[in-house]
């Protein structure tokens, strides 16, 4: 298991095979075999597989081709729909319509998302990680017609690999584990971080490329603006107020 999560890589092209449901049973076990909060389980997990709405759920992601192209697409909710209605039920009253039990929730369904992502990798499967699921949330909420109490924040696309990329760069260990308490960076600890990175061919073209000086550049000027950062923040501000978790 440790190899395979060492060698993973993200696949953004599939072959045009659909997955066995008895395959997709057993990933979709795997992943709910994950740590939840109190064993609350407070996500959900949206299939999608039909044509048309996965040509809808593309618009929300920019229209990365993978999300059509591949067999199935998996969208993770923070969900305490269920368990409120649970509570309800059972003579119980919910106090959940806060920002803390959103961010419980989406915990949850991350922890889920990552235990999916190892368990369609051990049977061959390639996934693609698609971190825009917040940016346009609530078209997703129309789309896959979430209930209050329920927001969406990360898909996964799954197929069968119809590429061998090579793996992207990942900063060295060094850099990110803290012994005991949080040491702060130095100029130099950052530039050797970073280094290896920033001297990568693929990176190297990535600069040039957009016309910049720096790879932090294209980064803040290019791919996560100022701009977008609020635009996008102010929209999901929005959707968790809309779905209920904003009484504070």
């Amino acid at each position: 298991m440790i190899e395979q999560i060492l060698s993973h890589k993200t696949i953004r092209k599939y072959q045009s095979l659909p997955i066995p449901d008895a395959t997709i049973e057993k990933i979709l076990q795997a992943g709910c075999r994950a740590s939840t909060t109190g064993n609350m389980q407070l996500y959900s997990i949206i299939m999608t597989r039909d044509a048309a709405r996965k040509e809808a759920l593309a618009t929300c992601h920019f229209n990365q081709p993978m999300v059509v192209n591949a067999p199935l697409v998996l969208t993770f909710c923070a969900d305490f729909n269920r368990f409120n209605k649970w509570c309800i039920l059972n003579d119980a009253v919910p106090g959940y319509e806060n920002f803390l039990s959103f961010i419980t929730a989406a915990i949850d369904a991350l922890l889920v998302a990552q235990n999916v992502t190892n368990a369609a990798e051990s049977l061959g499967l390639g996934v693609c990680y698609l971190g825009t699921t917040t940016y346009l949330a609530a078209r997703i909420i129309d789309i896959l017609k979430l209930p209050k109490g329920v927001i969406p924040v990360t898909t996964l696309t799954i197929g069968w690999p119809d590429e061998d990329p090579g793996q992207v760069d990942r900063l060295p260990l060094e850099s990110i584990v803290h012994d005991e308490c949080y040491t702060d960076y130095t100029d130099s600890d950052i530039i050797r971080a970073y280094r290896e990175k920033e001297l990568r061919p693929d990176n190297l073209k990535f600069v040039e490329e957009n016309g910049k000086k720096t790879l932090a550049q294209v980064f803040t000027d290019i791919r996560y603006t100022e701009s977008d950062n609020r635009t996008f923040s102010k929209m999901l501000l929005e959707v968790l107020k809309q779905q209920g978790f904003m009484n504070q």
